[in-house]
Protein backbone atom coordinates (compact mmCIF):
# COMPACT_ATOMS: atom_id res chain seq x y z
CA UNK A 1 0.00 0.00 0.00
CA UNK A 2 1.18 3.48 -0.85
CA UNK A 3 2.17 5.67 2.08
CA UNK A 4 2.38 9.46 1.95
CA UNK A 5 4.31 12.06 3.90
CA UNK A 6 4.56 15.78 3.14
CA UNK A 7 6.61 18.56 4.62
CA UNK A 8 9.32 21.09 3.96
CA UNK A 9 12.99 21.52 4.76
CA UNK A 10 15.28 24.52 4.91
CA UNK A 11 17.31 24.54 1.70
CA UNK A 12 20.24 26.72 0.71
CA UNK A 13 19.98 30.27 2.11
CA UNK A 14 17.08 29.14 4.30
CA UNK A 15 14.61 28.85 1.40
CA UNK A 16 11.74 26.48 2.21
CA UNK A 17 11.69 23.43 -0.06
CA UNK A 18 8.35 21.60 -0.11
CA UNK A 19 8.28 17.84 -0.66
CA UNK A 20 6.11 14.73 -0.76
CA UNK A 21 7.09 11.10 -0.17
CA UNK A 22 5.16 8.13 -1.56
CA UNK A 23 5.77 4.41 -1.55
CA UNK A 24 6.91 1.61 0.77
CA UNK A 25 9.19 2.62 3.62
CA UNK A 26 11.66 -0.19 2.92
CA UNK A 27 11.91 0.39 -0.85
CA UNK A 28 14.95 2.01 -2.53
CA UNK A 29 14.71 5.77 -3.03
CA UNK A 30 13.89 7.57 -6.27
CA UNK A 31 13.96 11.39 -6.43
CA UNK A 32 11.88 13.25 -9.05
CA UNK A 33 12.69 16.82 -10.11
CA UNK A 34 10.35 19.12 -12.05
CA UNK A 35 10.85 21.35 -15.07
CA UNK A 36 10.84 25.13 -15.02
CA UNK A 37 7.28 26.47 -14.55
CA UNK A 38 5.85 23.19 -13.24
CA UNK A 39 5.88 21.50 -9.85
CA UNK A 40 5.77 17.99 -8.43
CA UNK A 41 2.33 17.42 -9.97
CA UNK A 42 4.04 16.95 -13.32
CA UNK A 43 4.81 13.36 -12.26
CA UNK A 44 1.22 12.45 -11.35
CA UNK A 45 0.79 10.13 -14.33
CA UNK A 46 3.85 8.09 -13.33
CA UNK A 47 3.63 8.11 -9.55
CA UNK A 48 1.42 5.06 -8.99
CA UNK A 49 3.73 2.81 -11.00
CA UNK A 50 6.90 4.32 -9.55
CA UNK A 51 5.84 4.09 -5.92
CA UNK A 52 4.74 0.46 -6.26
CA UNK A 53 8.38 -0.58 -5.85
CA UNK A 54 10.14 2.67 -4.85
CA UNK A 55 10.15 5.16 -2.02
CA UNK A 56 9.58 8.24 -4.17
CA UNK A 57 10.59 11.76 -3.13
CA UNK A 58 8.97 14.53 -5.16
CA UNK A 59 9.86 18.12 -4.38
CA UNK A 60 9.07 21.56 -5.78
CA UNK A 61 12.17 23.30 -7.09
CA UNK A 62 12.70 26.65 -5.37
CA UNK A 63 10.40 29.28 -6.80
CA UNK A 64 7.92 26.65 -7.94
CA UNK A 65 4.81 25.06 -6.45
CA UNK A 66 4.78 25.31 -2.67
CA UNK A 67 8.49 26.03 -2.23
CA UNK A 68 9.90 29.43 -1.35
CA UNK A 69 11.46 31.55 -4.07
CA UNK A 70 14.51 33.23 -2.54
CA UNK A 71 16.33 35.69 -4.77
CA UNK A 72 16.96 35.54 -8.52
CA UNK A 73 19.08 34.47 -10.32
CA UNK A 74 19.57 30.90 -9.15
CA UNK A 75 22.67 28.71 -9.38
CA UNK A 76 23.16 24.97 -9.62
CA UNK A 77 24.95 25.15 -6.28
CA UNK A 78 21.62 26.29 -4.84
CA UNK A 79 19.45 23.77 -6.69
CA UNK A 80 21.69 20.82 -5.92
CA UNK A 81 22.19 22.06 -2.38
CA UNK A 82 18.43 22.04 -1.90
CA UNK A 83 18.31 18.39 -2.99
CA UNK A 84 21.15 17.46 -0.65
CA UNK A 85 19.34 19.23 2.22
CA UNK A 86 16.26 17.12 1.49
CA UNK A 87 18.35 13.96 1.40
CA UNK A 88 20.05 14.79 4.70
CA UNK A 89 16.74 15.60 6.39
CA UNK A 90 15.11 12.39 5.15
CA UNK A 91 18.26 10.31 5.76
CA UNK A 92 18.67 9.37 2.11
CA UNK A 93 22.25 8.23 1.70
CA UNK A 94 21.87 7.30 -1.96
CA UNK A 95 19.02 7.49 -4.47
CA UNK A 96 18.21 7.16 -8.13
CA UNK A 97 17.28 10.51 -9.66
CA UNK A 98 14.94 11.40 -12.53
CA UNK A 99 14.41 14.94 -13.75
CA UNK A 100 12.95 16.65 -16.79
CA UNK A 101 14.23 19.87 -18.39
CA UNK A 102 15.46 22.02 -15.45
CA UNK A 103 15.06 18.92 -13.29
CA UNK A 104 17.22 16.88 -15.65
CA UNK A 105 19.90 19.56 -15.61
CA UNK A 106 19.73 19.59 -11.82
CA UNK A 107 20.30 15.84 -11.88
CA UNK A 108 23.37 16.24 -14.09
CA UNK A 109 24.81 18.95 -11.82
CA UNK A 110 24.07 16.87 -8.72
CA UNK A 111 25.77 13.81 -10.17
CA UNK A 112 28.83 15.94 -10.90
CA UNK A 113 28.82 17.48 -7.42
CA UNK A 114 27.99 14.42 -5.30
CA UNK A 115 28.28 11.23 -7.39
CA UNK A 116 28.26 9.07 -4.26
CA UNK A 117 24.67 10.14 -3.57
CA UNK A 118 23.28 9.10 -6.99
CA UNK A 119 22.64 5.53 -8.09
CA UNK A 120 21.06 5.74 -11.55
CA UNK A 121 20.29 8.99 -13.36
CA UNK A 122 17.47 9.63 -15.86
CA UNK A 123 17.79 12.99 -17.62
CA UNK A 124 14.79 13.92 -19.78
CA UNK A 125 14.26 16.69 -22.34
CA UNK A 126 17.23 18.70 -21.12
CA UNK A 127 20.34 20.49 -22.31
CA UNK A 128 23.92 20.68 -21.08
CA UNK A 129 24.88 23.98 -22.73
CA UNK A 130 23.28 27.29 -23.73
CA UNK A 131 23.88 28.47 -27.31
CA UNK A 132 23.20 32.11 -28.10
CA UNK A 133 19.77 31.50 -29.61
CA UNK A 134 18.75 29.67 -26.45
CA UNK A 135 19.97 32.52 -24.25
CA UNK A 136 18.10 35.04 -26.38
CA UNK A 137 14.86 33.06 -26.04
CA UNK A 138 15.02 33.44 -22.26
CA UNK A 139 15.62 37.19 -22.57
CA UNK A 140 12.37 37.38 -24.53
CA UNK A 141 10.46 35.27 -22.01
CA UNK A 142 11.72 37.31 -19.07
CA UNK A 143 10.80 40.57 -20.83
CA UNK A 144 7.28 39.21 -21.39
CA UNK A 145 7.11 38.17 -17.72
CA UNK A 146 7.86 41.73 -16.68
CA UNK A 147 5.27 43.11 -19.11
CA UNK A 148 2.30 40.80 -18.51
CA UNK A 149 3.16 38.51 -15.58
CA UNK A 150 2.94 34.72 -15.41
CA UNK A 151 -0.55 34.70 -16.96
CA UNK A 152 0.89 36.07 -20.18
CA UNK A 153 3.32 33.14 -20.39
CA UNK A 154 0.74 30.39 -20.00
CA UNK A 155 -0.48 29.86 -23.55
CA UNK A 156 2.85 30.52 -25.34
CA UNK A 157 4.49 27.99 -23.00
CA UNK A 158 1.78 25.40 -23.57
CA UNK A 159 2.25 25.80 -27.32
CA UNK A 160 5.99 25.07 -27.00
CA UNK A 161 5.62 22.16 -24.62
CA UNK A 162 3.18 19.97 -26.57
CA UNK A 163 2.60 18.86 -30.14
CA UNK A 164 -0.32 20.37 -32.08
CA UNK A 165 -1.97 16.94 -32.16
CA UNK A 166 -1.95 16.70 -28.36
CA UNK A 167 -3.21 20.25 -27.95
CA UNK A 168 -6.10 19.66 -30.35
CA UNK A 169 -7.40 16.44 -28.74
CA UNK A 170 -10.41 17.16 -26.54
CA UNK A 171 -9.51 14.30 -24.21
CA UNK A 172 -6.40 16.18 -23.10
CA UNK A 173 -8.24 19.29 -21.88
CA UNK A 174 -8.07 18.38 -18.18
CA UNK A 175 -4.38 17.49 -18.38
CA UNK A 176 -3.61 20.78 -20.09
CA UNK A 177 -5.55 22.70 -17.45
CA UNK A 178 -3.37 21.13 -14.75
CA UNK A 179 -0.28 22.24 -16.67
CA UNK A 180 -1.70 25.74 -16.95
CA UNK A 181 -2.26 25.73 -13.20
CA UNK A 182 1.36 24.75 -12.57
CA UNK A 183 2.60 27.60 -14.76
CA UNK A 184 0.35 30.11 -12.99
CA UNK A 185 1.49 28.83 -9.59
CA UNK A 186 5.16 29.46 -10.42
CA UNK A 187 6.49 32.51 -8.60
CA UNK A 188 7.70 35.22 -11.01
CA UNK A 189 11.00 35.23 -9.12
CA UNK A 190 11.18 31.47 -9.53
CA UNK A 191 10.64 31.71 -13.26
CA UNK A 192 13.21 34.45 -13.75
CA UNK A 193 15.66 32.87 -11.32
CA UNK A 194 15.62 29.56 -13.19
CA UNK A 195 15.60 31.19 -16.63
CA UNK A 196 18.68 33.25 -15.80
CA UNK A 197 20.36 30.06 -14.58
CA UNK A 198 19.63 28.33 -17.90
CA UNK A 199 21.34 31.17 -19.73
CA UNK A 200 24.56 30.21 -17.92
CA UNK A 201 24.17 26.47 -18.55
CA UNK A 202 27.66 24.94 -18.82
CA UNK A 203 27.52 21.23 -18.01
CA UNK A 204 28.68 19.74 -21.32
CA UNK A 205 32.34 19.19 -20.40
CA UNK A 206 31.33 17.52 -17.14
CA UNK A 207 29.35 14.80 -18.92
CA UNK A 208 32.54 12.83 -19.58
CA UNK A 209 33.10 12.59 -15.82
CA UNK A 210 29.64 11.31 -14.87
CA UNK A 211 29.82 8.19 -12.71
CA UNK A 212 26.17 7.11 -12.31
CA UNK A 213 24.58 4.91 -14.97
CA UNK A 214 22.70 7.42 -17.10
CA UNK A 215 19.69 7.28 -19.41
CA UNK A 216 18.61 10.22 -21.57
CA UNK A 217 15.00 10.49 -22.76
CA UNK A 218 13.60 13.04 -25.23
CA UNK A 219 10.44 13.68 -27.20
CA UNK A 220 11.07 13.50 -30.93
CA UNK A 221 9.41 16.90 -31.43
CA UNK A 222 11.12 18.70 -28.55
CA UNK A 223 12.42 22.03 -29.86
CA UNK A 224 13.82 23.17 -26.50
CA UNK A 225 16.03 20.08 -26.17
CA UNK A 226 16.27 18.67 -29.71
CA UNK A 227 17.06 15.03 -30.34
CA UNK A 228 20.43 15.91 -31.90
CA UNK A 229 21.43 17.89 -28.81
CA UNK A 230 20.49 15.04 -26.47
CA UNK A 231 22.18 12.46 -28.71
CA UNK A 232 25.39 14.45 -28.36
CA UNK A 233 24.91 14.50 -24.59
CA UNK A 234 24.45 10.72 -24.54
CA UNK A 235 27.49 10.23 -26.76
CA UNK A 236 29.53 12.40 -24.35
CA UNK A 237 28.47 10.44 -21.26
CA UNK A 238 30.25 7.15 -20.48
CA UNK A 239 27.94 4.16 -21.02
CA UNK A 240 24.83 6.30 -21.52
CA UNK A 241 21.98 5.69 -23.94
CA UNK A 242 19.18 7.77 -25.44
CA UNK A 243 15.51 6.89 -25.90
CA UNK A 244 13.45 9.01 -28.30
CA UNK A 245 9.69 9.09 -27.69
CA UNK A 246 7.49 9.35 -30.77
CA UNK A 247 4.78 12.02 -30.97
CA UNK A 248 6.04 13.91 -27.93
CA UNK A 249 7.44 17.37 -27.39
CA UNK A 250 9.04 18.93 -24.29
CA UNK A 251 6.93 17.51 -21.45
CA UNK A 252 7.29 14.01 -22.84
CA UNK A 253 6.20 12.26 -19.63
CA UNK A 254 2.85 14.06 -19.79
CA UNK A 255 2.28 13.82 -23.52
CA UNK A 256 3.23 10.14 -23.78
CA UNK A 257 2.93 8.77 -20.22
CA UNK A 258 2.80 5.08 -21.14
CA UNK A 259 5.72 5.26 -23.57
CA UNK A 260 7.69 7.27 -21.02
CA UNK A 261 7.21 4.60 -18.36
CA UNK A 262 8.21 1.89 -20.83
CA UNK A 263 11.41 3.84 -21.55
CA UNK A 264 12.48 4.14 -17.91
CA UNK A 265 11.11 1.00 -16.23
CA UNK A 266 13.86 -1.36 -17.28
CA UNK A 267 16.63 1.12 -16.56
CA UNK A 268 15.29 1.81 -13.07
CA UNK A 269 14.48 -1.87 -12.40
CA UNK A 270 10.85 -1.06 -11.64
Amino acid sequence: MRTVATGSVSGVDGVKISYQVDGPEDAPWLILSNSLATDRRMWDQQIDVLCATRRVLRYDTRGHGQSGAGQAPYSFDQLTGDVLALCDELKIARADFMGLSLGGMTGLALAMRAPERIGRLVCCDARASAPEQYKTMWDGNIARLHEVGMEGLVEPTIARWFTPLFLAASGNAQTLDVVRSMIRDTAPTGYEGAARLLQTLDLQDGLATLQPDTLFVVGENDMAAPVAVMQDMADSTPGASLVVLAQASHLSNIEQPAAFLTAVKGFLNL
